[in-house]
């Protein structure tokens, strides 16, 4: 079950909602808000099995994917997810061979035929990596540590520890103070692999030295330390060596051509690893038809979650960029970064076997953090050539920043054109999702994207309205693109069985295609929906109330809450965070009070007492609070960051004058209070216009009930839970309604405008009471005599199920499904799983009912039933409604409410509701005989999940009303 979320997006515009943006220097038309373009949808991560398959097939998903609702692809070679399979030849088919060329044009002639906008990886899998050569420099890099204890006699003669590993980096030793070993927690249920134990050394700060001069070229060396102590002292070595990973292996025994090699991940940490990527496309890809193609259909180059492994994050380059960064030499404190300096992310269980402290105040983080900063000098020049290199081309690059790595993530995200985050990662969080949104609308970026919809164990079995919830906590934390988790290749391919190519071995969601039974019946409903929420997003420049500090030397890949309080939620103010890093951006100046005034406008900063303050920080923050921002520190001063340069005591000093500082102020820490409305009032400093602009439709109606005093317009709202409000003022045009409804009895259910006549119209429901309704212009209408019956249920439903079941061959995974129907009468509507016929089908219910219509209560009545809504349950999976025939446009699966009075007729009327189920319920029943790539689907389950996920409810629950109205002009 998930928490409600309410999302409200205001719009404010001078005109029209037709609107241009601008990515970087590259103009992109999202199209009008009833029908946006292409470049304003989302795109669908399309699994590309590998080469080997039918390019023709690879053209027409993409076409149904655009026919549906859908912008393009991000094409994604997937490769078994970078795990070898020897039976096939990854060599003939590999990424970047001729066989891959051909598929990969034919992907971009079907995005062109299409009109769609194509994003293309810059390697297999990932992304990480590409073919090369095997002593390229650019390739990944791996720093391995290695330790032993110096006899008791003090002397060490011999061969250097870990000797051969590699290059030797340094030779450092020190005084061990105290020694333990430390059981880690249990990582059961993790896909990657996690270690029982480490052991963690307090090394004496001032005995920390550096030996590697006195290493011979065999390796050997002698030295000697002190013998008077009861501490003994260890000798560490390091060495840095190519790590050869591959993201697309290849079992081959020739080396004739670059592609039997497979494609080897690169340095991510310099300049030269995505020089390696670059060339290898000048040379391979880049012929001019497909540069041609690109131009005409290319979005953006992008890279995937950084997942690649490692010892210790390492570049040779990296002891230079320490030094002139930081003014002292790295060498001697690598002792302090062997440990959590990997892929923090994916090897969050498995930190390193030692870790090393010192016996200071910060324990060595001051060296860690300063190890940390010069990484991001590294990448940030990755990412700069992989910009350059696109923009050149006129397509643009996108990155899921610094994903997993051991790095403040938001002083990176401003280097990327179009910064990409994931639903998966980010945990749904709203607060992550402002701590990566801050500093690219402070950067001016006008896309945010998201990988959006992965969920772990939900393969088949994750629901639209599951989606959508996501959806609006990401567009919630400041994203306004998505890339869903995605689209499945639905021919043959290599040990594949049917429903067809499964990324991820039926352990992630989702695998959208013509064979789940939403594509075609309420998908596109959706997508639609998602499209109008981006391009509202999109609109404008995003204005954000307060910025909030935020400063780590790592990113915490799990995104925890930082700012745990509701006071600037309750109040209406909007929020996002920044790290000290971004504060060096031009946009980073205050003027008129705000801060980034061209930009978002932050009227003013939170400084937490948790928060770890940085010199520059500091001094930045006191010149934006002299130059007119207010900041405020929550709770007290905060606490040092530290660094290896020794500048502790004038940091402490610094932050101590803060509370000096004029424009500055201290308040107590806020306490977070334990509610979430569903019902009250929005209030915007603007007298235009409102108008509500429908996501599902595409409509765009006024507002017809609001008030307006003192400047401000104040809108009464109502939600269920999950739903969206689109928001527009526009400044009066033609024939908008100056009249408006300002206070409602409650027997008003609904509103409805004529925009050909201008009037308004207002629908009552059967609750009465003496209340007038109150119009703008003053005037008091009586509404009390006006009852048009009372609501009734619809009820004794005609349920036809529509079987989608396997092929006689299961090995045909080009079949959609075989389908076959069964009917079922149901007095009430309930799960599929309570009926014990359908208990493991999957397909589409076809819910069938009927009404009398007028309701034979209101014929005596001395108004006319003027019409009706109907209010369906949620419909979890999408659902089209059809009354007598005619389908009634889209509407909001999260609460549907609508109205129907244009499709009724005197007498009998029939209900029809489509609800398509999911798939899992009957692949769940034949699990062990699914297939994908040759991997069992129930096995892999079992090993990777511990057991199969259980059954779901499937089908139409809850009730149906329907709201009998007396319509009155007003």
């Amino acid at each position: 079950m998930h928490a409600s979320l309410l999302v409200i997006t205001l719009l404010l515009s001078q005109h029209g909602l037709s609107v241009s943006d601008n990515t970087g220097d590259l103009e992109a038309d999202i199209g009008t808000f009833e029908n946006p373009a292409a470049r304003a949808r989302p795109r669908f991560r399309y699994w590309l099995p590998d080469a080997s398959v039918d390019p023709g097939i690879v053209q027409q998903n993409i076409k149904d994917a655009g026919a549906l609702g859908a912008g393009g692809v991000e094409f994604l070679p997937y490769y078994n997810y970078g795990t070898a399979m020897p039976e096939l030849d990854w060599s003939t088919y590999g990424f970047g061979t001729p066989a891959y060329i051909n598929v990969f044009k034919a992907a971009l002639e079907a995005h062109k035929d299409a009109g769609l906008a194509m994003d293309f990886p810059l390697g297999p899998n990932q992304g990480q990596g590409v073919p090369a050569q095997y002593g390229d420099e650019g390739l990944q890099w791996d720093l391995s540590p290695y330790s032993v204890a110096v006899p008791s006699s003090g002397t060490f003669s011999g061969t250097l520890p870990g000797w051969g590993t590699g290059d030797l980096v340094a030779v450092v030793s020190a005084q061990v103070l105290s020694s333990r070993n430390i059981t880690t927690s249990s990582n059961s249920g993790s896909l990657f692999d996690s270690q029982p134990n480490y052991i963690q050394y307090v090394l004496n700060s001032s005995s920390l030295e550096e030996w590697t001069q006195n290493a011979s070229s065999d390796g050997q060396t002698h030295l000697q330390f002190p013998t008077d102590t009861r501490h003994g002292y260890r000798i560490f070595t390091f060495y840095q060596y190519h790590t050869h990973h591959q993201n697309l292996p290849v079992n081959s025994n020739v080396s004739e051509t670059i592609f039997d090699n497979g494609s080897y991940i690169v340095d991510h940490f310099s300049a030269r690893g995505a020089q390696t990527v670059t060339r290898f496309w000048d040379e391979y890809l880049l012929s001019e038809e497909v540069k041609s193609l690109l131009l005409e259909v290319g979005n953006y180059g992008w890279e995937d979650s950084i997942e690649i492994e490692s010892n210790i994050s390492w570049t040779p380059s990296l002891p230079d960029v320490f030094l002139k960064k930081y003014g002292y030499s790295l060498e001697p404190y690598l002792p302090l970064i062997m440990f959590g300096n990997n892929n923090i992310g994916i090897h969050s269980g498995a930190p390193g076997a030692i870790q090393c402290l010192l016996d200071t105040s910060d324990q060595g983080d001051g060296y860690v953090n300063d190890f940390r900063g010069a990484l991001v000098e590294g990448y940030r020049a990755y990412l700069s050539h992989y910009e350059e290199w696109t923009n050149n081309m006129s397509l643009q690059y996108s990155s899921q920043v610094s994903y997993n790595l051991p790095m403040d993530m938001l002083a990176s995200i401003p280097s990327v054109g179009a910064p990409e985050c994931e639903s998966l990662g980010f945990g749904n969080s709203i607060d992550g999702y402002r701590q990566f949104s801050g500093p690219a609308v402070l950067s001016d970026k006008k896309v945010i994207s998201n990988e959006m919809g992965a969920v772990e164990s939900e393969a088949y079995q994750h629901p639209i309205t599951d989606l959508l919830w996501q959806i609006g906590r990401a567009t919630s934390g400041g994203v306004n693109q998505v890339v869903l988790h995605g689209q499945s290749f639905t021919g043959d391919y290599y040990e594949t069985t049917w429903p067809g190519y499964t990324a991820f071995w039926y352990i992630f969601s989702n695998l959208v295609s013509g064979k789940q039974p939403s594509w075609d019946h309420g998908f596109s409903e959706a997508l639609n929906y998602i499209t109008r929420l981006q391009h509202s997003q999109r609109k404008g420049n995003p204005k954000i109330d307060v910025a909030i500090y935020n400063k780590n030397s790592a990113t915490d890949p799990k995104f925890p809450t930082i700012y745990n309080k509701t006071d600037l939620i309750n109040e209406g103010f909007t929020y996002v965070y920044l790290s000290p890093d971004n504060f060096a951006l031009p946009q980073a100046h205050v003027k008129n009070g705000s801060l980034a005034p061209d930009g978002p406008e932050f009227r003013a900063m939170i400084i937490q007492s948790s928060s770890n303050m940085t010199l520059g920080g500091v001094r930045e923050i006191k010149k934006y609070a002299r130059a007119g921002l207010p900041v405020i520190l929550s709770g007290g001063l905060p606490y040092a960051y530290f660094t290896g340069a020794g500048e502790t005591a004038l940091l402490r000093t610094e932050i101590s004058s803060l509370k000096d500082t004029e424009n500055i102020y201290t308040v107590p820490g806020a306490k977070p209070p334990a509610s979430c409305l569903s019902t009250g009032n929005v209030s915007v400093a603007t007298t235009k216009q409102p108008y509500f602009l429908n996501p599902w439709t595409g409509e765009q109606t006024p507002v017809l009930q609001y008030q307006q005093e003192g400047g401000r317009t104040i809108i009464p709202l109502s939600f269920a839970g999950n739903q969206t409000v689109i928001i527009a003022f526009i400044g009066l045009r033609g024939r908008d309604t100056p009249v408006h409804v300002t206070t409602p009895p409650p027997s008003v259910f609904g509103y409805n405008y004529n925009g050909s006549t201008g009037d308004l119209h207002v629908h009552i429901s059967t609750q009465t009471n003496d209340e007038p309704l109150l119009l703008s212009d003053g005037k008091a209408i009586q509404l009390s005599t006006r009852n048009p019956g009372p609501n009734f249920q619809l009820t004794n439903w005609t349920l036809t199920v529509e079987h989608w079941e396997r092929p006689s061959n299961l090995s045909d995974a080009s079949v959609i499904a075989v389908k076959r129907n069964t009917t079922h009468q149901i007095s009430a509507l309930i799960s599929w799983q309570e009926i014990p016929t359908i208990v493991n089908a999957s397909g589409i219910g076809y819910y069938a009912t009927s009404l009398s219509w007028p309701p034979s209560s209101s014929s005596n009545n001395s108004t006319a039933t003027g019409g009706a809504y109907i209010l369906l349950p949620k419909t979890s999976n999408g659902a089209r409604l059809y009354i007598n025939g005619q389908r009634v446009p889209a509407f909001d699966f999260q609460a549907p409410k609508i109205i129907i009075t244009p499709y009724l007729h005197v007498g009998t009327n029939d209900i029809l509701i489509e609800a398509p189920s999911l798939m899992w319920n009957y692949l769940r029943s034949m699990i062990d005989d699914l297939k994908t790539g040759g991997v069992n689907a129930g096995s892999e389950l079992e090993s990777a999940m511990g057991s199969i996920p259980d059954p779901v409810d499937n089908g139409l629950i809850g009730e149906v009303w329907v709201i009998p109205y007396a319509d009155v002009r007003v």
